[in-house]
């Protein structure tokens, strides 16, 4: 198991602790999700490449926010929700009975489509996780914080203020400070749901090039419905419908020479 908390004993900003891995991060086999007698997704299988960014794009009730969930168990929470079929991250069959469902969600943080600061300080919204996992020593948890929120592009505009409540920032600003909580324990996988529908063109801007700053340490895949947004941080593009996976490549030629017309008529806006 990798220890998603060693590089806090480090100066250094959070990174990837899978820098030399091959392959896929993520390999879902034949992924079905059901909420009750309603079937989400339908036989989903696709690999997610390490340290890219790949979008899931689709009309609204198409699936995205279920596969995303799937990747961190976050659909359990949903007393109806059944899964079957497999989903393994760097090898690990995350869906098993035995999985430690909170040591995965260590590994593979999640940002919300509508920022979700707790009613604390800056500096304790960045703490929290680490302090939950056990770090408690002051000076360990000061560099953790600075990293964090250096990596998030959120310290230059913070560092006086640190005791300030985190209810104070900007819109832009409180996402990109969920992104540095996120990134405070260590993830490999970073999921964003959404993460600038709630923001203006300017902190919009900001969040997909603090994207393409994190690519090279952390696998991110995100669900946008702005086909603009899909093309212009993701590598790979996934496009869902009816929750069912119909096409699944390169960012490029998903969106300009796609394989299936219903993956041409939704970027070209004839339906969704």
């Amino acid at each position: 198991m990798v220890n998603a908390l060693a590089w806090m004993k480090e100066e250094d900003p959070p990174s990837n602790p899978a820098k030399n891995r091959r392959g896929p991060m993520v390999e879902i086999r034949d992924l079905s999700v059901y909420y009750g007698d309603t079937q989400a997704l339908h036989g989903v299988t696709m690999d997610i490449p390490d340290r890219q960014v790949t979008a899931l794009i689709g009309p609204s009730g198409c699936g995205k926010s279920t596969l995303l969930r799937s990747l961190n168990r976050m659909n359990d929470i949903t007393s109806n929700a059944n899964t079957t079929g497999e989903i393994l991250i760097q090898g690990q069959r995350i869906l098993d009975p035995d999985t430690d469902v909170a040591n995965l969600r260590k590994r593979v943080g999640m940002v919300f489509q509508k920022p979700n600061p707790f009613p604390k300080s800056i500096y304790d919204n960045v703490a929290f996780g680490p302090r939950v996992h056990g770090i408690r020593d002051k000076p360990a948890l000061a560099r953790v914080v600075e990293a964090s929120l250096r990596r998030a592009a959120l310290w230059n505009e913070v560092k006086d203020r640190l005791t300030d409540s985190a209810m104070t920032l900007s819109g832009g600003q409180q996402q990109r400070l969920c992104i540095a909580r996120a990134l405070a324990v260590g993830p490999d996988i970073l999921l964003m749901d959404e993460p600038t529908s709630a923001l203006d063109p300017a902190a919009t801007f900001r969040i997909e090039s603090l994207m393409d700053e994190l690519r090279g340490d952390y696998t991110i895949v995100i669900v946008t419905h702005n086909m603009q947004q899909a093309a212009r941080v993701s590598s790979l593009t996934g496009f869902l419908y009816e929750g069912r996976l119909i096409e699944f490549g390169d960012t490029k030629t998903i969106f300009t020479t796609p394989k299936e017309s219903r993956t041409e008529d939704y970027i070209t806006g004839r339906f969704g």
